[in-house]
């Protein structure tokens, strides 16, 4: 039994792969991937990598464009990102990879250049956002260091403006901290 042919679908990923395109064909930078670049790009790098292993091709492609949608906002694309960006593409769209890798400059294939790598030092966070309750209800959120000690996030969420005017002359009776999570003041 057939189905008839839709195009629908492909309107999607038309739009993507012209978006990757236009995004190579505006020029590649001979610059060094700033720092927000290079973990956006490790992070890209481990998730395709991933989800590839694990046969989870639709959130691979998801992340693809994710930073594709966030390298068209920048104000140049460096070549340290465009390069592993190409060859991530590729298991999906192995011709406009190849076409994109040649105008990149290389001669050979791309098929013999090695998979990228993603670089442990990139995934860490340097920050975490830590939601803050009173009784459970959100009151706000905070940015600490991501290895922040207990005393250290349950100062910072005290000292919180919004915090501080529901918690003032309140007496605390617990502080539930979750790491890397949420703070629950309990009054």
């Amino acid at each position: 039994k057939s189905k008839p042919w839709s195009t629908r679908g492909v309107e999607g990923p038309h739009r993507f792969l012209n978006r990757l395109w236009s995004l190579l064909e505006r020029g590649v930078a001979e610059t060094e991937p700033d720092a927000e670049q290079m973990r956006l790009l490790h992070r890209t790098i481990a998730k395709v990598t991933e989800d590839i292993r694990t046969l989870r091709l639709n959130t691979a492609i998801a992340a693809l464009m994710e930073m594709v949608n966030a390298a068209a906002r920048w104000d140049e694309l460096p070549r340290g990102v465009a390069e592993p960006l190409v060859l991530l593409i590729s298991p999906f769209a192995p011709h406009m990879g190849e076409e994109l890798w040649e105008r990149l400059g290389h001669a050979e294939s791309l098929a013999t250049a090695p998979w990228p790598e993603a670089r442990e030092e990139w995934l860490r966070e340097e920050t975490v956002e830590i939601a803050v309750q009173i009784n459970g209800k959100l009151r706000a959120s905070i940015r600490v260091a991501a290895g922040a000690e207990r005393a250290d996030v349950l100062a910072a969420a005290r000292g919180n403006e919004r915090v501080a005017a529901h918690l003032a002359e309140i007496p605390i009776l617990r502080e539930v901290y979750v790491p890397g999570r949420v703070v629950n003041f309990v009054v």
